[in-house]
């Protein structure tokens, strides 16, 4: 392996309130660029030399002013609704007068809440010479208007800032900053491209992928056309509800709860006992329905020219949307201001974590190293850099800042996939019996002849169980995310199991996206394929590494859904993502194909009608072809030299 590649090991720094809330609910040219494939004293520098204290490179730097909160000033927009907002100000530059950079929080999950507590994001940055403006969206909570999932952020965030800017106490300068639905109203805001808005922090903000680059992402509820089912039902029950205040939801079985059909009455039946939610309308609103572009998510034709640190997780929801974000911000800006200071970090963490690692960061059953970074110095700095016009070197750092776990080394890079990514098919290969981690399913670089296809049965009463993986907000203890030993469910008849032969000396690392392309036929008109990656320990566990389904009326594209016909065999693609993971000597690689990952995503009911609606459902048998022209296989991002 290229040891050219790593780069020293970060630690610890306390969560960012803003990180905490989110999970509850939720220029010049650069100078000189740091070069892809950097040595470990140079990659680690280029972060670590941020931190005002190089004993104690993790923790907080310490306020330099006290901080006075103004609260629930109405901030008009421009139809007149007023919209709640707390004004957070250093005491001592204020009262001098003193004009002050603005960083700006908008949030659904209500802003008082960040009012106590030292390591409120709000407190830290004003206790460090900012304004801050926390402010709670159209609709909720002490803000006026209606609310509609996420559909006034755009205009809204432009008159914030601009309200933000021109105030006695500003410099004109804002910058924004926030993790979950917080990061995700930021990127809508960067399409606006409001003047003043000179910097932007957006934390696990993949969900506000619309139909950017053909994924239909929408909210990060819909992967592949299937409905991200745990995580959508977690997250309107407790913080949907259009109107602010009321009595909580009862408590449920979230499990039992979510097997009941049609699953477009689950809220009617266990959300807020107002009933008032955007839950149907977003389960039920096709794909390319042009209800959707009012909600204000990306598109290709948005435009920007904001500068922005992007953090996201590979146990998070929209890793690879964060990845697919700062590529548009990069390629569609308008100036090279925006363009060229676009920046991503990527940890091993789940949603909204980065920061709370530690020197043995777990993440599910699985230890991944020390994974800290001088989050809040970086932070710091950003906005130093951008907003008060300190020449601190933060647009020096790479591009692209990543975790290679099974290595559990920060890497850095200039661009995504990193140099030396080499995309590598491995082929699903079996005599016909792959079924369970007993059968003859195999991984192999060689392609195919002739070999039998093999077949499962798919029953919607009995779906594949999920168990860890990129999922957030599910309001359920026992649904986390993360990476977890999945060999037990290895044993049911309806997964098919592809394993490589052990990895030799030096092992296999990838880094980039991935992609299975598997040549599938049904006897239902429609069905799911799912994928998981796998990591197979010499001990026999098998440890998730990314996975993703596609609903296979959607393979030709979500405008013009296609049923399938009995006998056909047809070409699916499956997205599984971004990752950065190293598979030591003597682990395998292994790939699981199935129809349902469960309450993960909904389940298809094989009928060809609309899932939501319906309480019926069929069995379907489904089969993976790997023969000639047929020939099933994953596309992997091999480095350079290994393999």
């Amino acid at each position: 392996m290229d040891n050219s590649r790593r780069v020293a090991k970060p630690g610890l720094v306390l969560a960012l309130a803003a990180a905490l809330a989110a999970c509850s609910g939720d220029g010049d040219a650069p100078p000189g660029p740091v070069a892809d494939g950097q040595s470990e004293a140079g990659a680690g520098a280029a972060l670590h030399r941020f931190a005002p204290d190089p004993a104690n490179p993790y923790e907080a730097p310490e306020p330099e002013h006290e901080v006075r909160v103004e609260t629930d000033l109405m901030v008009p927009m421009r139809d007149g609704v007023r919209l709640a907002t707390d004004l957070y100000l250093p005491v001592e530059p204020a009262d001098r007068g003193d004009p002050l950079p603005v960083v700006m929080i908008r949030l659904p999950y209500d802003k008082a809440s960040y009012r106590a507590g030292a390591i409120s994001p709000a407190r830290f940055f004003a206790g460090h010479g900012y304004a801050v403006v926390v402010q709670d969206v159209r609709g909720k909570y002490a803000s006026e208007g209606d609310y509609l999932l996420s559909a006034a952020d755009r205009e809204d965030g432009y008159d914030a800032v601009e309200w933000a800017s021109t105030q006695p106490w500003s410099n004109g300068k804002v910058g924004t900053f926030g993790c979950s639905y917080l990061g995700e109203n930021q990127t809508q805001l960067m399409t606006q491209r409001h003047p003043a808005h000179a910097a932007a922090i957006p934390l696990a903000a993949g969900g506000a992928v619309g139909s950017a680059g053909g994924r239909y992402g929408y909210f990060g509820i819909f992967e592949g056309g299937a409905f991200g089912l745990s995580a959508s039902f977690g997250w309107f029950r407790g913080n949907g509800r259009k109107r602010p205040g009321g009595e909580p939801p009862p408590p449920v079985e979230m499990f039992a709860a979510l097997r009941e059909l049609p699953t477009i009455d689950l809220m009617r039946k266990y959300g807020p006992p107002d009933r008032d939610t955007d839950w149907e309308e977003v389960m039920s609103t096709p794909l390319a329905d042009e209800w959707w572009d009012g909600l204000g998510y990306l598109g290709d034709a948005d435009r920007f020219d904001t500068p922005a640190l992007h953090v996201n997780s590979w146990y998070d929801l929209g890793a690879n949307e964060t990845l697919q974000q700062w590529r548009m911000m990069r390629d569609n800006a308008v100036s090279d201001r925006g363009g060229a200071h676009q920046y991503v970090i990527l940890s091993p963490t789940s949603h909204c974590m980065s920061e709370r690692a530690t020197e043995n960061t777990v993440v599910g059953d699985v230890d991944f190293g020390d994974a800290r970074l001088p989050y809040r110095s970086l932070y710091l700095a950003w906005f130093d850099h951008w907003l008060k016009g300190v020449d601190n070197g933060i647009t020096d750092i790479p591009r692209v800042h990543y975790y290679a776990m099974g290595r559990n080394e920060w890497a850095s890079a200039d661009t995504w996939p990193p140099p030396g990514a080499e995309m590598t098919r491995l082929y699903l290969r079996s005599g016909g019996n792959a079924n369970t981690r007993l059968g003859d399913g195999v991984l192999s670089a060689e392609a195919p002849d002739e070999e039998p296809a093999d077949r499962f049965v798919y029953d919607p009463a009995d779906p594949v169980p999920s168990r860890g993986g990129s999922v957030c907000c599910t309001g359920n203890p026992d649904d986390q995310p993360g990476a977890f030993d999945q060999s037990d469910i290895e044993e049911r008849e309806d997964v098919l199991v592809y394993t490589g032969d052990p990895i030799g000396d030096g092992g296999l690392e990838i880094a980039g996206p991935l992609e299975a392309r598997l040549y599938v036929s049904s006897s239902a008109p429609d069905t799911d394929f799912t994928v998981k990656l796998l990591d197979v320990h010499p001990d026999g566990r098998a440890i998730n590494i990314v996975e993703g389904i596609m609903r296979a009326r959607y393979r030709d594209g979500y405008e013009d859904p296609v049923m399938m016909e009995e006998g056909q065999v047809y070409p699916v693609r499956v997205d599984l993502h971004s990752v950065a993971h190293r598979f030591a000597p003597g682990h395998r690689v292994r790939i699981e194909v199935s129809s349902s990952n469960f309450p993960r995503f909904d389940r298809n009911l094989n009928t060809g009608g609309n899932n939501y609606d319906e309480t019926e459902w069929e069995v379907a048998e489904n089969m993976i072809h790997h023969a000639g022209d047929r020939a099933s296989h994953i596309v992997l991002p091999v480095m350079e030299g290994d393999g």
